[in-house]
């Protein structure tokens, strides 16, 4: 009799704390919308970006880089600079698309594929001077601006891949216990390069990783939905457990394009708990369009997810 008393408390007490094994919830559908803007010096604003009240709205600023700003730039190991457009996207810009609206966040891009003429390297001299650097850096740049987040967009290397997820494992870390931002992303594309190192980085610093931007547009022009989809897949299981976002170019010149079926690929990982957002690059090449594609993508992300 006992017993049976025991095993139904126990039964009872399951059904009203079931046990979870899993330490981090699994990635599901977001509301999530994010944009580069810039980088391309076409006088693009915020506000000519139309912004959905029911979406989360992310703002990346393109790019900050360590290098100097001379007629020929040159590595400053950790010492970073504005690269993007100041001009029309300054402190005083971010305080009124925040202020207009509640929903949107503002962050900065690191790195990026060139500055001036020539590629940018993440060219570090050592992991601590390289941290010390960046960590006083941006805490100047993130408070200037008042920015929420960072996004990690190196390109080329000259330096190995645990050099690499050490600096910017600690970097991110450190700006994250500082209270000086709330989200960190990444942006690889699926180059062995690439990949070797940011894969290095997730693997020991995955959990600082709030958002995954991969490059699907560095695909090749014309790849179809179906295709898309397996990418999608591929690089999911490659970062295990991430918020892989969806993400296409706006000038069409790689990857699955709105007009060849992204949003349809969307609806699909959607229909499959997977669709953790959707970011563009990039707002300066959406103006000449009047940014239709993120119009789109936001009333498809507001849709109860």
């Amino acid at each position: 009799m006992e017993f049976s008393k025991l095993f139904i408390v126990l039964f009872i007490f399951q059904i009203l704390f079931p046990c979870n094994t899993s330490t981090q919830a699994a990635p599901s559908n977001s509301n999530l919308f994010r944009e580069y803007i810039g980088a391309e010096f076409n006088n693009v604003k915020f506000s000519d970006v139309p912004i959905n009240s029911n979406v989360e709205f992310h703002f990346i600023l393109s790019f900050a880089i360590d290098y100097d700003t001379s007629s020929s730039p040159s590595p400053t190991n950790g010492k970073f600079n504005v690269f993007w457009d100041s001009d029309n996207l300054g402190p005083s810009q971010v305080s009124s698309i925040k202020s207009s609206h509640s929903n949107v966040k503002v962050a900065l891009s690191l790195g990026g594929d060139s500055v001036g003429d020539g590629s940018a390297y993440f060219n570090p001299s050592s992991v601590d001077s390289w941290v010390s650097n960046a960590v006083s850096s941006l805490t100047d740049i993130i408070r200037q601006y008042n920015l929420d987040g960072i996004d990690i967009d190196y390109e080329h290397f000259n330096a190995d891949p645990d050099t690499f997820a050490e600096c910017i494992g600690q970097l991110v870390k450190t700006l994250k216990k500082n209270g000086l931002i709330s989200f960190a992303s990444i942006a690889p594309f699926d180059d062995d390069d690439v990949q070797s190192h940011y894969k290095a980085l997730w693997k020991s610093y995955g959990d600082l990783i709030d958002y995954v931007n991969f490059q699907f547009y560095a695909y090749d022009q014309g790849t179809t939905v179906s295709q898309f989809i397996n990418y999608f897949n591929t690089q999911s299981s490659n970062y295990n457990g991430g918020n892989v976002l969806a993400s296409f170019i706006s000038d069409g010149s790689g990857g699955l394009t709105p007009e060849n079926g992204f949003f349809t690929a969307c609806n699909r990982l959607k229909s499959q708990n997977k669709l953790h957002g959707i970011f563009i690059w990039s707002a300066d090449d959406s103006k000449k369009n009047g940014f239709r594609y993120e119009k789109q993508s936001q009333a498809l992300l507001a849709i109860s997810h």
